[in-house]
């Protein structure tokens, strides 16, 4: 190989780089699902998430915050008839068309997630460092799935975990993330003392602090009462203790020895009495709470170390805090209940609210958009409901109204108090809008030829034409020839009619000096050509040939449908699969009669 041919590192897979023109579609309201606030800019789309994408990109291209996936895995049971190299290809095909989009519609601080199991999840890091680049990645998290059932699980290693890839496209969101589990027995013993009462104060010492020239003050506490909470028995009495905790959180203590490199702290306990209680106002010059006002307090010459601080209330008990590492176990995110989130069945594909709380929390502000393109039961929707988020889910299966609208539409009346409900205090409210994917535009007639759908009426097919020339669809109420427009003077009209030369004078004299049109119609009179330098004529069909693929309505992989039957031959084969998979297919493999593949 030449010395001077740049390559590179990169995955390659069948059929990489033959990706589809894809049309760019128009979206249709449903307003029988359609639900809540009529105002509300949440969407829920029913249809092939990948043309869903596409129909997006035009309009959130940059906008969306957070995007959670969780695909379906490549678990070998839809690609049984396929040898190893096939079948990764396949689902690598799936995933970087669709992860390139998603990749557009990121915001420029977006963060992205993706959910896999342990088949695919190296080779897909691989192809997301190439689409995000490697300074992109930010974790690969180990999620606990379930614990082990019990001695007859099966495999080698019993696999209970899960892995969510984290990247990002530009600076990571500046948030402490902090993770809770359950109070543990040592962490109550450790902080078992609390203060009763703390009495009152007086001032028995004030100096000038030598770091910063700010005063210090030192209160020794007066008919105070500090206390030793009992924890004998702890087996039999934990759901009292537990509630002793939760209800005394802010008054629950331990003590800690000061080092001896602290001149400041050791300066103070010097001068207290051991038998006292005391507290120091100070504004500290460094650290956490640097230059605020913060009191600290000492007893038996310790600095008092308040369980308060690291750990909250939450479901009645308290919980202790921690920075969230990769390692995402079942104390972190409890799946006890989930099958009874959201009031739907949807056995081994639901995730945990609480998993997406975390996720949506870590990477979201309240109002930001998030994106979840295999939605579902709809759970990344409905946590980012419960947030205030905003939230696009797109869903192919018919779960999109079995399932996701009937969940949303609880929350909203506020009935369901499932999931992160009583923790984030969700009493109802909002709405979505309901959409499905407008059929091709163009379709083939029975002599071969591409013609307009007749499907499309006028306006449909003016939306249609605005979204393929880059335009907004946006009617002006009095100008019939403004329907669209790319910028403040630049439109666009799509017209079924016959142009003339009459009609096209007649726009021209009503347009404003600066203003230029984009005209599309099915033909035009010859004089129309090139009469006016501010109007540009295009006829369609003939304009959108070649620019995209029409007439395709599914660029799934049909993973969850699996064959009942055993595939004896090419034709059953080919209902597992996409026309286009099938074919790189054939282009690589050749398909005997007993459905097996060989070189």
């Amino acid at each position: 190989m030449s010395k001077n041919k740049l390559q590179k590192l990169e995955l390659t897979w069948i059929g990489k780089g033959d990706e589809p023109k894809l049309e760019p579609r128009i979206l249709i309201e449903n307003p029988e699902y359609s639900y809540g606030d009529p105002t509300s800019e949440n969407i829920l789309i029913h249809g092939d998430n990948l043309l869903a994408l596409k129909a997006l990109e035009q309009d959130f291209a940059g906008k969306i915050k957070c995007i959670y996936i969780d695909p379906p895995f490549n678990t070998g049971q839809a690609f049984e008839f396929y040898d190893d190299n096939v079948e990764h290809s396949l689902w690598l095909s799936l995933m970087s068309r669709r992860i390139s989009i998603l990749y557009n519609l990121l915001d420029k601080n977006g963060m992205f997630w993706i959910h896999l199991d342990d088949v695919e999840v190296h080779y897909c890091k691989v192809l997301l460092d190439g689409i995000f680049t490697r300074s992109g990645f930010v974790s690969h998290i180990t999620y606990e799935r379930s614990a082990v059932a019990g001695l007859g699980q099966g495999g080698y290693i019993v696999n209970t975990t899960e892995h969510i890839l984290l990247y990002k496209k530009g600076i990571l969101p500046k948030k402490e993330n902090l993770g809770y589990s359950d109070l543990e027995l040592n962490t109550i013993k450790r902080y078992n003392k609390f203060v009763k009462n703390f009495g009152s104060k007086k001032l028995v010492r004030e100096f000038v602090s030598k770091s910063n020239g700010q005063p210090v003050k030192v209160y020794e506490h007066l008919d105070y009462e500090i206390a030793s909470y009992p924890l004998k028995d702890f087996a039999k009495r934990e759901d009292e203790i537990r509630r002793f905790y939760a209800n005394n959180l802010k008054v629950l203590f331990r003590g800690n020895r000061v080092q001896k490199e602290n001149a400041f702290q050791n300066d103070l306990i010097d001068g207290m009495d051991k038998s006292k209680f005391y507290s120091v106002e100070y504004i500290p010059s460094r650290g956490k709470y640097e230059n605020e006002t913060t009191t600290l307090y000492y007893y038996n010459s310790e600095l008092l170390s308040w369980l308060a601080d690291t750990s909250k209330v939450f479901d009645g008990k308290v919980v202790k805090s921690q920075k969230i590492t990769s390692l995402w176990g079942h104390s972190d995110i409890p799946k006890a209940d989930i099958a009874n989130e959201g009031g739907i069945y949807f056995p081994r594909g639901k995730k945990p609210e609480q998993l997406l709380k975390r996720i949506i929390e870590m990477s979201t502000e309240p109002g930001d958009y998030v994106l979840d393109s295999f939605l579902g039961s709809g759970s990344t929707a409905a946590t980012a409901h419960k947030l205030g988020r905003k939230w696009i889910g797109i869903e192919l299966g018919e779960q999109a109204t079995t399932h996701c609208v009937p969940r949303l539409k609880s929350i909203i009346k506020g009935s369901d108090q499932s999931g992160i409900s009583k923790a984030v205090n969700w009493q109802g409210g909002g709405g979505f809008k309901f959409y499905t994917l407008a059929p091709s535009l163009l379709r083939e007639d029975k002599f071969g030829n591409w013609v307009i759908s007749s499907e499309y009426n006028p306006d449909m097919l003016a939306a249609a034409m605005a979204k393929q020339e880059g335009f907004t669809y946006l009617p002006d109420e009095d100008k019939f020839w403004k329907q669209g427009n790319s910028s403040e003077n630049d439109f666009i009209f799509t017209t079924t009619q016959f142009l003339t030369v009459e009609t096209l004078d007649s726009i021209h004299a009503d347009m404003q000096e600066g203003e230029s049109i984009l005209i599309c119609c099915k033909a035009f009179q010859k004089e129309c050509k090139s009469k006016y330098s501010n109007i540009t004529l295009k006829k369609i069909p003939q304009m959108l040939l070649d620019r995209c693929e029409f007439g395709k309505d599914d660029y799934s992989l049909n993973i969850v449908n699996l064959p009942t039957e055993d595939v004896n031959n090419e034709d059953d084969l080919i209902d597992v699969l996409d026309n286009e998979s099938v074919q790189k297919i054939r282009d690589n493999k050749e398909i005997d009669n007993q459905g097996t593949l060989f070189e």
